[in-house]
């Protein structure tokens, strides 16, 4: 066989492979060029179905803020019309107030609602007096609106007057009296816990005082009463706690500097030295200066750790009032006893590191 033949045929398989090769490795390409296509195609498609979702929902807010602004109008002149025939303050303009108030929340326009609910307001107590149980649901309304634009002043002032009209209203035992304080601790306990008020330590101190001495006086009102139920005792007692809990913690870190002493603060010392007169004779000289009292540091001291004594001592007793209740009370379920034995338990443990603190107290 001539010698270029015996070549071609030993080069052939060779050639064949190579030539097979990129065939093979094309094949392998062609899915996954395949695949990334389908992946671009379904996020390509995701993203035109999410606009079409998001042009479909703009369309409806634009459809419903047309709606609400048109019925808007309407009530407005409605009210203009009913001022006309009947007088700016006919009791028939609180529910067209109080309507109208809706839609400016519904269209976020939280001042004009504001504005449109102290009308009502207004008109409420032009009718029916300063305190009227009438009044109340629209001071809880002005109450979720100021939060809504996190105006806590203005919440505290409405929290104040919504107690103050329920005190007037109801009997101390009364469950809607009862409500209304629940309400006025809860919202104390969270300007406390949040500072919503952007008060010092001393008025957080003082707004801890002030809640605890009025859970104090509600609990005092109606300890003797079987009116009262159950739920809503624990409810009272637990929020004692809690204020007594946050003065007993604001107490341990304040510096003891910050208590007054009984002791009195400067004492009078005589301080005498000797002196040449203008003869050249040595003279005793005295002269009387105010020194700080030493015991008055100590009086200092001696006054914080009663502060924190006074409260962690309430904390014991509000303790032992709840697990009074929690073995004598025959109306709570199975659920509330369950509840009530997790607050204690929870309560229990706070007030042992309070206690461990007060223990090893430093000044």
């Amino acid at each position: 066989m001539p010698g270029w033949c015996l070549a071609g045929l030993l080069a052939w398989p060779a050639l064949a492979v190579a030539q097979e090769e990129p065939a093979a490795e094309a094949g392998l390409e062609a899915p996954a060029a395949a695949i990334g296509t389908e992946e671009e195609q379904a996020a390509a498609a995701a993203a035109r179905a999410k606009a079409v979702r998001e042009a479909e929902e703009a369309a409806r807010q634009a459809a419903r803020i047309r709606e609400l602004t048109l019925e808007l109008r309407q009530r407005q002149q409605a009210i203009v019309d009913l001022q006309s025939a009947q007088g700016v303050y006919d009791p028939a303009l609180i529910e067209a107030h109080d309507d109208i108030a809706r839609l400016y929340i519904d269209l976020e326009d939280y001042d004009s609602a504001a504005r449109s609910l102290n009308e009502a307001l207004q008109i409420i107590r032009i009718n029916t007096g300063l305190y009227s149980e009438q009044q109340r649901p629209l001071i809880g309304q002005l109450i979720d609106n100021h939060a809504r634009m996190e105006q806590w002043a203005e919440v505290d002032d409405l929290v104040h007057l919504d107690h103050h009209i329920s005190s007037r209203l109801y009997a101390p035992a009364d469950s809607q009296y009862l409500e209304a304080a629940e309400d006025y601790g809860k919202w104390k306990l969270r300007v406390l816990r949040e500072n919503l008020l952007q008060l010092n330590s001393r008025g957080l101190m003082n707004t801890a005082e002030d809640l605890s001495s009025f859970y104090g006086r509600v609990l005092v009102s109606i300890e003797f009463s079987d009116e009262v139920e159950p739920e809503n005792l624990v409810s009272l007692l637990n929020g004692k706690s809690r204020a007594d809990m946050a003065l007993a913690r604001n107490i341990a870190n304040t510096p003891y500097t910050y208590f007054q002493g009984t002791a009195n603060r400067y004492v009078t010392q005589q301080r005498c030295q000797n002196r040449r007169n203008a003869a050249g004779q040595l003279v005793r000289q005295c002269v009387n200066v105010q020194v700080e009292n030493p015991r008055y540091r100590q009086s200092q001291q001696e006054a914080k750790r009663l502060a924190l004594y006074r409260y962690t001592n309430e904390i014991d007793r509000t303790l032992e009032r709840l697990r009074m209740l929690k073995d004598g009370s025959n109306s709570l379920t199975a659920s509330q006893r369950a509840e009530l034995d997790t607050q204690i338990t929870q309560l229990q443990m706070e007030a042992s590191s309070l206690q461990r603190r007060r223990g090893g107290l430093r000044f």
